[in-house]
């Protein structure tokens, strides 16, 4: 008797558990989180390190997203030592969702982008690459929890002292099929990160 009173009461606090537990799943799914916190994925291997906040605007479907590297934090590529910053600013646009949550969806984002630094050129020396852009992008943020990534491309105009690489740690300037365009930037990349 004693035995089944035990296993009784064991159970009986088992299954509290399971439903308090299916209670904080449910509420860590349907939360609408307005703020994240994002890294670009693999950035280090270009060379720099991108950091990124992004906050929703409630009730519109929209959200401002702010982004800073440091040029000269990572693995350098081009092996020219380069050393300085970008910044940019893109706001989203999200497209209807049946889920609706704020931070989750397909988007369309036009973008501002400012990159400055100083590389070792392979005949001038040390030289500066001081680039402005305006991308349109279109992209899909995935939501999991508190987890979030982040996929995108797109491509605008870019103006400015390019680069002897056409790479500017956030766009890329046209250089394929023997032909060159400073004035045509495209960006593509993965961010993860956390909200709150």
């Amino acid at each position: 008797m004693k035995r089944l009173l035990i296993i009784t009461l064991f159970l009986c606090v088992l299954f509290q558990m399971n439903v308090k537990a299916g209670e904080y799943a449910r509420t860590e799914t349907s939360r609408d989180y307005l703020n994240s916190v994002k890294i670009t994925f693999l950035s280090w291997l270009s060379g720099s390190t991108k950091v990124s906040y992004e906050r929703a605007f409630p009730g519109v479907r929209q959200s401002g997203e702010i982004c800073s590297s440091l040029i000269c934090a990572g693995y350098d590529k081009y092996e020219n030592d380069p050393l300085g910053f970008t910044v940019r600013y893109g706001h989203k646009f999200f497209l209807p969702d049946k889920d609706n949550m704020s931070l989750k969806g397909f988007y369309l984002r036009p973008e501002l982008m400012y990159s400055h630094y100083f590389y070792n050129h392979s005949t001038d020396g040390r030289t500066l690459a001081n680039m402005g852009a305006l991308l349109g992008t279109v992209g899909y943020q995935y939501l999991y929890k508190r987890f979030l990534a982040d996929f995108w491309v797109g491509g605008g105009y870019a103006l400015g002292t390019p680069a002897e690489t056409h790479y500017h740690h956030g766009f890329e300037l046209w250089h394929w099929f023997d032909r060159v365009n400073t004035n045509l930037a495209m960006s593509f990349s993965i961010r993860l990160g956390i909200c709150f």
